[in-house]
């Protein structure tokens, strides 16, 4: 792969790890990229920019009120100017104060001046990593759709040992030619679900047994949300209708949110005439409490039994519609995958089914990547693993194809 005329910004935060940013720069422009460089106030005192500038053959931008430096170019200019702003390394304090929103520095305002996606690299002592400030900082950026690469585990600057060394520089290039080669790939498939209405389910359904507890399931709705924000992409014009995640919704996409099964089929019904596909992505309960508790159960005896009865089937009923969309439905296995997903297409008249083993480790409910085996009346086609927007990708670009020969 290659970085050739890809414009990367690097911002150096003040941390030990500031001396790989040297060999950082000299990697990524080996392999064609155009490097500029930020640093913050601290990172001066670990690496001089005198160092950076003839390394990656530009001025290097310190100061917010630099006159000099805001007349060429200046940090808005530099955030507009980017493909990728990689920040590495990024120390606690520098993701505490983009979590909050600060623009203090140069390399902060740039980070929030920017349009491009940004990727952090954490650096610190395995203690401050664990710090649960620290992690709901991270998880606070990770919300904004903001790319967190590592931190490696080994042993550190301080003597101790754990997560928290940033990765190496050659590790680091490798995730900016995966990143750029992925968006090649979206760039790729851009319009090809142009004009299409699409609608579909995600997440997991949750099915009350009184005010205080409810029968569910352990999906995280990733895979769905990755579809929603993947159809935009391509095009479409996307409906997404949600069970109870805490996930951000996509860009340019419509959410609805839900709780029960029946709220769901409720949701889909109403807005299902006219769509041109749908997808049946959210794991909804087979079954709910025949009769709800109006208050609390209270624990009374050894044993307690609750009846259930069946929630309706909202694969099997969309497919079922008098006017129906290109219906694509999901099943998670454990076992006899192929069995059960091409029973299930032919029980519900579905026209694509795409089945998951979520026995596999990092496979499935809660996990950031998957592998589907993807059914049709007289076929079928493997996505092999990969991150669950790259999967999202390559799904719709199948069913691109099918609705178009249908």
């Amino acid at each position: 792969m290659s970085l050739n005329n890809r414009k990367i910004l690097l911002g150096i935060g003040g941390g030990i790890a500031a001396y790989k940013s040297a060999d950082l720069v000299r990697r990524l422009k080996e392999q064609g990229a155009d490097v500029r460089v930020v640093m913050s106030d601290s990172a001066r005192e670990f690496i001089t920019p005198l160092t950076l500038q003839a390394l990656s053959g530009h001025p290097v931008s310190t100061g917010l009120l630099d006159p000099a430096a805001e007349a060429a170019m200046g940090h808005i200019e530099l955030a507009r100017w980017a493909d990728l702003l990689i920040v590495a390394p990024a120390t606690a304090n520098l993701m505490a104060r983009l979590a909050a929103g600060m623009a203090d520095e140069l390399i902060t305002t740039t980070c929030l001046a920017t349009s491009a996606p940004i990727a952090l690299c954490p650096a610190m002592n395995q203690q401050m990593y664990a710090n649960p400030a620290t992690q709901d900082n991270l998880a606070t950026l990770k919300r904004r759709g903001i790319r967190i690469w590592g931190p490696a585990s080994g042993s550190q600057a301080c003597g101790e040992v754990g997560a928290g060394r940033m990765l190496e520089p050659l590790d680091i290039r490798a995730m900016a030619e995966q990143f750029f080669s992925e968006q090649d790939k979206q760039l790729s498939h851009a319009n090809a679900l142009k004009g299409v209405k699409l609608m579909l389910t995600a997440g997991p359904t949750r099915e009350a047994i009184d005010p205080v507890r409810y029968i569910s399931n352990h999906s995280s709705g990733k895979m769905g949300f990755a579809l929603a924000r993947a159809a935009a992409a391509m095009g479409a014009e996307v409906t997404l209708i949600t069970g109870p995640v805490t996930l951000q919704t996509p860009p340019g996409v419509q959410r609805v949110n839900v709780e029960s099964a029946q709220q769901m089929l409720d949701a889909v019904m109403d807005k299902i005439d006219n769509q041109d596909i749908f997808i049946g992505c959210a794991a909804v309960a087979d079954y709910r409490v025949a009769e709800v508790a109006s208050g609390k159960i209270k624990k009374s005896s050894e044993t307690m039994q609750l009846a259930l009865v069946r929630n309706p089937d909202i694969l099997a009923t969309v497919a079922a519609h008098e006017v129906r969309p290109f219906v694509v439905g999901f099943a998670a296995e454990t076992h006899d995958v192929e069995t059960y997903a091409r029973d299930k297409l032919n029980r519900k008249n579905l026209d694509m089914i795409a089945a998951n083993d979520v026995s596999v480790p990092g496979q499935g409910f809660n996990a950031d990547t998957n592998a589907l085996r993807v059914f049709w009346r007289d076929g079928h086609q493997d996505l092999p693993a990969t991150d669950k927007l790259s999967l999202a990708f390559q799904l719709l670009s199948l069913i691109s194809t099918k609705i178009t020969k249908k």
